[in-house]
């Protein structure tokens, strides 16, 4: 299996909104072999959050190797040609390095009205979606007609390049029995967040179980969980740095169970569980407060990383 960890974060990690802060971050996860850096898609939002196609095309041009994903696109806010033509130009530009995990986006209903796009429709709108990105990677003079899209011989150049085939994998973001089926039946990678481990390793058996039954193929390292982390000298100490920057809070399991607080050599432990249980990648959310930021980050790049990281030359 090949384990990688990236970062992740919501909205603007930083003290202040200065963009200089985001590329001291950037280089920083590129110096220490982090993998990855995740953004969330939030099209509408009052706080300060970036459109993630731009802001991983920035990323891409600063960096020679460290990979970006969403954590998730809100594909129902999407058209998928354009976002198909945007996903392959950025992966064709950065020699292969976008992860792009999709999902079903917000429950907030303004988000779905000011994209034009309607609420109700989202299940099956980001399911033909899928089709036609998949489509557009691959193939030339692709006619398509869907309850949502319609193309007739349509073509987009450049086609992305992500090894070994050429074909960003699509993985799936979502906690739910639906998600799970979603993943199982198209997807080619699972990403769930604030799960405990106990959850992710029967979510994991149960996508295997339903992918054979629909005769899809998901790699056995194609499973990756999202948590917070935060870094101190004892949990208590983390879990009071951490307490006012937990998103979304579950309220039928306690936050801790799915967060790694405390020392390196605790974190790591929490991160051996999600590996007894079946998930190869990781993306570490810094839950600190944001003028932290850039000392937990080189705490995870010098004393978590280094441990795990196997070096791959293609694929994820």
């Amino acid at each position: 299996m090949s384990i990688k960890i990236g970062v992740g974060f919501g909205g603007w990690p930083f003290p202040e909104d200065d963009p200089e802060l985001l590329w001291r971050y950037t280089d920083t996860c590129e110096e220490l072999d982090i993998d990855s850096i995740w953004l969330s898609d939030r099209v509408v939002s009052e706080s300060l959050n970036m459109e993630v196609v731009v802001a991983m095309s920035f990323i891409a041009a600063r960096t020679k190797k460290l990979k970006f994903g969403t954590s998730v696109f809100a594909l129902p806010l999407r058209h998928p040609t354009v976002l198909a033509k945007e996903v392959a130009t950025l992966d064709f530009l950065s020699g292969g390095r976008t992860l792009p995990a999709v999902g079903l986006g917000a429950d907030d209903l303004a988000e779905y009205e000011a994209c034009g796009t309607v609420k109700s429709q989202r299940v099956s709108r980001t399911e033909e979606a899928i089709k036609v990105m998949r489509l557009l990677w691959s193939e030339d003079e692709v006619t398509f007609h869907g309850k949502h899209f319609t193309l007739n011989n349509v073509t987009i150049q450049p086609k992305p390049v992500f090894p070994p085939d050429g074909m960003p994998p699509i993985w799936i973001g979502g906690r739910s029995d639906a998600a799970i089926r979603r993943t199982a039946r198209i997807g080619d990678g699972w990403l769930v967040s604030q799960a405990t481990p106990s959850e992710v390793k029967s979510g994991i058996a149960h996508i295997k179980q339903l992918a054979i039954e629909h005769g899809n193929e998901i790699e056995d390292d194609h499973y990756g969980v999202l948590f917070s982390v935060c870094f101190a000298d004892t949990p208590q100490q983390a879990e009071k740095l951490a307490a006012p920057y937990m998103l979304r809070r579950r309220e039928d399991v306690d936050w801790k169970e799915f967060s790694a607080f405390g020392t390196p050599e605790q974190v790591r432990s929490v991160i051996d569980q999600y590996l007894d249980a079946g998930m190869g990648k990781f993306v570490v959310r810094p839950a600190c407060p944001p003028e932290m930021t850039q000392e937990q980050l080189e705490i995870l790049g010098t004393e978590v990383v280094p441990h795990y990281h196997v070096k791959t030359t293609a694929g994820y």
